[in-house]
This record gives structure tokens, C-alpha cells and sequence, in this order.
């Protein structure tokens, strides 16, 4: 789904006029706000499934002022369906602030003011910290000598460990990594530093190591296809772009290699990388820039720090200590 533009929706359970509005406000949210084409995607599945439950609910296609009416135990009756499917409470959450953004834009637009969405507690979402690796084990998930015995051509193996190099080096989320291209990756020797394009199409500045440059580029030099300056550093296997699923499977098999549990993924390669820099006395400042965190908040639950860990930091950083 584009950023610049939303193909016109069409909508078996609602009027045309919600198929527009709806068409309307995703192409806003992608154009002014920013938002990623995942996130984009979610909000109209949301809306998408909120309209069908309505127009099952009340045995009739949803128009425009009927969802304008909408009442707060319309909103509670969904909800409640979509947790009968099992569905997280941060999927609810996420459910939730879409519709409240559909209906904002609506106001907005002086379709009708939605006053029942405002009316709904968000769900309690349980916070879980995040699950680093051992150091050990982050270190040999790049190392492609540990798949030597797949039966994957060398260049392949080179890819993904020079990919989750890039994750535990530098802190990248995998689309981070997978984004970037082949200029804006310097040879070893010729640079130290990445400019990463993040969520909401934000950039920052990121140093990499030259031991994980030199994996780069050992996977450059074994590529069998073209990689021009503009166009993506990391290919797949039939010469497109490379897919995250791909880095997920191959840690998959690695998982097994090295006996690490199920919350071995690429993400976590993150969250080791900001959690081992903390654990040597890393400044949890400069890790909420390297890490692109707007607020320090979301660096504190993303590393696990607990108030213990914050206190001291204060205690030892504070002139009057």
C-alpha cells in the first residue's frame, strides 16, 4: 500500500460513501502522517472487519450516517467478538485506535461526529520485557560457518549472517536493514557510520563496525546479481528484494543449531544490541538515539530496565549525589 496513494476501495458490507471516506483517510494517514504501509494495511483491515461485524449486527449495509450514530455498545459488541477469536490486546488496542482515527477524520470532515469511540476503555495490554540473547549466541548468529552444512549456495549464508550482523551490530530493526542500499553502505575502511531511513520514514545516524562492514562485503563480492548504487544492498535469491520472512526462517534453523529458544528472533538481535550496551554502561540517552526512540520511555520497556537500573543511573549521574 502507497504512502502517496490508496487504490479506490470497494466494500461489500458498507455504502460507497464509507468506501471513499475510508479511501480518503488512508491515503491522509500515509501522506501527512507518515505512517507505514504495514500500519496502513492493519487500519483498513480493522475498519474492514468492524464494518462487516456492523452490517452483520444490524442485518443491514453500514452508510455513512448509520456509523456516524454509532453507540457505544455497537463498539463493545465488536470488541467482544474480536476477542472471542482469540485476538491480543494489543491487536485490540490497535483495533481500536483506528476506528478512533476513522472517526476523527470524519468529524473532520464534517461527516458526523463518531462520540461512542471515545467512549470505549482501550484493553489492558500486559507488558512483557523483551528477551535478549547471550552475547555468545548473538555473536555466532552471524557467523555463517554455522550453517555450513545446509544445503544453501555460499553467497546465501553470506547474506544472512552479513543481515543479522547488521541487527546486532547496529541495532536495526530488520526492515531497517533490509531498506538499505548499496550507497549508503561504506566499504570497510571508508566509513563508519549508516544513515538508516526508521518508523514514520525518519532518519538517523547509526554507527557500524567495520568487522560487520567487512561481512557486507564479503557478501557483496560472492552476489551473483548487479547491485547499482540506488537499489537495495540485500537481494534474494531469485535477484529481488530480499524478504524479512527469508532472515526469520534462517534464524529459525539457527535456533535449532545453537539450541536458543523460540524468542530467538531477528527482532531480538535488537533488543541484545541495546541491552548488552547498557549492561557495560552504555548512556540510555545516546542508546534511545541509536535505537530511533522518540521518547525514553519506550527505550526503558524496550531494554528492560527496571526503576532499580534507573535510579542508579540517576544516583551516579546526578551533581548533588
Amino acid at each position: 500500500m502507497s504512502k502517496a496513494a490508496v487504490p479506490q476501495i470497494e466494500l461489500a458490507s458498507a455504502d460507497p460513501d464509507i468506501a471513499q471516506e475510508m479511501t480518503r483517510w488512508l491515503s491522509h494517514l500515509g501522506a501527512e502522517r507518515r505512517l507505514s504501509p504495514k500500519t496502513l494495511e492493519a487500519y483498513g483491515r480493522d475498519l474492514r472487519q468492524c464494518l462487516d461485524f456492523l452490517c452483520n449486527h444490524w442485518g443491514e449495509r453500514v452508510t455513512l450516517a448509520r456509523f456516524a450514530a454509532l453507540e457505544a455498545t455497537d463498539v463493545r459488541a465488536f470488541m467482544a467478538m474480536r476477542r472471542a477469536d482469540d485476538i491480543a490486546g494489543r491487536s485490540l488496542m490497535r483495533a481500536l485506535a483506528g476506528l478512533r482515527s476513522f472517526g476523527r477524520f470524519l468529524e473532520r470532515e464534517g461527516k458526523g461526529k463518531v462520540g461512542a469511540l471515545s467512549a470505549i476503555r482501550a484493553p489492558k495490554v500486559a507488558k512483557s520485557l523483551p528477551k535478549p540473547l547471550p552475547m555468545a549466541s548473538a555473536k555466532r548468529l552471524a557467523d555463517a560457518d554455522e550453517r555450513a552444512g545446509e544445503e544453501r549456495e555460499t553467497w546465501v549464508l553470506a547474506r544472512d549472517a552479513a543481515v543479522m550482523a547488521l541487527l546486532y551490530g547496529s541495532g536495526l530493526r530488520i526492515s531497517e536493514a533490509l531498506g538499505l542500499k548499496r550507497r549508503e553502505v561504506p566499504r570497510p575502511g571508508e566509513g563508519d557510520v549508516l544513515i538508516v531511513t526508521g518508523k514514520g520514514n525518519k532518519t538517523r545516524m547509526v554507527p557500524v563496525l567495520q568487522n560487520v562492514l567487512a561481512l557486507v562485503q564479503e557478501y557483496v563480492a560472492m552476489c551473483p546479481y548487479a547491485l547499482p548504487a540506488d537499489g537495495p544492498i540485500f537481494l534474494g535469491a531469485r535477484g529481488g528484494p530480499l524478504s524479512p520472512r527469508i532472515i526469520q526462517l534462517a534464524m529459525e534453523r539457527l535456533r535449532g543449531a545453537l539450541g536458543l529458544p523460540d524468542s530467538a528472533t531477528p527482532h531480538a538481535l535488537r533488543h541484545s544490541f541495546a541491552t548488552h550496551l547498557l549492561s557495560r554502561g552504555g548512556d540510555l540517552r545516546a542508546i534511545q538515539e541509536l535505537l530511533g526512540h522518540s521518547s525514553l520511555s519506550t527505550t526503558q520497556i524496550y531494554t528492560g530496565i527496571d526503576s532499580e537500573r534507573l535510579l542508579e543511573v540517576y544516583a551516579s549521574a546526578h551533581p548533588r549525589r
